[in-house]
């Protein structure tokens, strides 16, 4: 699951224009322009901040639960048990 957090900051507006002009430029959306740009400050790569892999449950003897990021063995599951 990945948990973003939603702010509004202040810029000037030549500078705003310029960073959406850019990322319009290159096919992105001016959010990944200005994330690129604090992890460049930051130091941060986009390894550093790759969200941590769900966990999993089961026992090995009986039944395992599934993984929740996994939607075919979800959908899978959800049928076998008729509630699709």
């Amino acid at each position: 699951m990945l948990v973003c957090m939603r702010t509004t900051i202040n810029l000037p507006d030549a500078l705003g224009e310029a960073a959406k002009a850019k990322a319009a430029a290159e096919g992105r959306t001016f959010t990944s322009l200005v994330e690129e740009g604090l992890r460049a400050v930051l130091g941060k790569t986009d390894e550093d901040a790759a969200p941590k892999p769900l966990p999993t449950f089961g026992d090995r003897t009986t039944r395992f639960l599934v993984d929740p990021a996994d939607r075919e063995a979800f959908a899978a599951a959800l049928d076998a048990d008729g509630l699709r």
